[in-house]
């Protein structure tokens, strides 16, 4: 059982600077063999904890994108039914209990992401991407499948699992999600970096970018944040922006204002916002920026 610094330390290796919190979240995830829910803006890099443990542990990432109308069949199990219908063709005349028996068989079973991950013989981490985003039917059934990891196919029966997997639900907050799944997981709010932190996820991410522009570059969007934007800038954004400035040979922001404020579209996702964060205020953000 590693330790939350050793944790924290593992998740580093393979790119992903995680605060405190979020290592003893993941260090009792394991401990405990709960599921881990991840709540936060978007783009504050609640998916990429799943990339860095599936990573950390040179397992298999499978994800489940989470959708309005999601069902059952989508997420766990379909048959193939084209095949299932050229078997049937195939062999007419058959003893149809028998042609039935083949074609409900594993040959023609085509796993979803929920099945597969409780089929690997190694333990994958199962990444529920934006559960709310799901309705209420399929947050209960995806209660009792993470409860018993297991499932029953009519024609096959129950399926047990091979290996526990490692899940990570992630959320937006676009819809309050039951008290029972809350209840099953062990949760963490993932906010945007400090920016000591920004500054290292910039210097481990964007090769090239050093040690003081990282931290400007950290600085700038920390008080870009503090604007009344609509879409708030996330990490990936900052990674954007950060990539642009070092391929445009910028070192220094102070250096190149026009160039700073022209790149800002990579952090800017709405006119709105573009129309908001005028040359005027991004040269007294720069100001602002040591």
């Amino acid at each position: 059982m590693r330790t939350r610094d050793e944790i924290a330390q593992a998740l580093g290796s393979v790119g992903y600077i995680a605060d405190t919190e979020l290592a003893t979240a993941i260090s009792l995830m394991q401990l405990l063999r709960r599921p881990l829910l991840l709540e936060g803006e978007a783009g504050v890099g609640k998916t990429e904890v799943a990339k860095a443990l599936a990573a950390v542990h040179a397992t298999e990432l499978i994800r489940l994108q989470c959708y309005e109308g999601l069902d059952q069949s989508t997420a766990l199990y379909e048959w193939n039914y084209q095949r299932q219908l050229l078997s049937i063709q195939a062999h007419r005349g058959v003893d149809a209990d028998a042609v039935e028996d083949q074609i409900f068989s594993e040959k023609y079973l085509l796993e979803r992401p929920l099945l597969a991950a409780i089929r690997r013989d190694k333990p994958p981490v199962l990444l529920i991407d934006e559960i709310d985003r799901a309705d209420d039917e399929f947050e209960a059934f995806l209660l009792e499948l993470l409860s018993d990891f297991q499932v029953s196919i009519p024609e096959l029966g129950t399926i047990k699992a091979s290996s526990i997997p490692h899940v990570v639900l992630t959320s937006n907050g676009t819809r309050e999600l039951s008290d029972a799944l809350r209840r099953r997981c062990l949760y963490h709010y993932v906010d945007y970096p400090d920016v000591e932190r920004e500054a290292r996820i910039i210097m481990t991410r964007i090769e090239g970018t050093g040690a003081s522009l990282a931290l400007q570059i950290a600085r700038m969007v920390d008080g870009i944040r503090k604007e009344e934007l609509r879409k708030v800038p996330g990490v990936a954004e900052t990674l954007d922006w950060a990539a642009a400035l070092v391929g445009l040979d910028v070192r220094d922001l102070h250096d190149a204002p026009e160039t700073v404020h022209e790149t800002l579209m990579c952090l800017l996702k709405t006119q709105e916002d573009k129309t908001r964060l005028t040359r005027e205020v991004s040269e007294r953000l720069l100001g602002e920026v040591a």
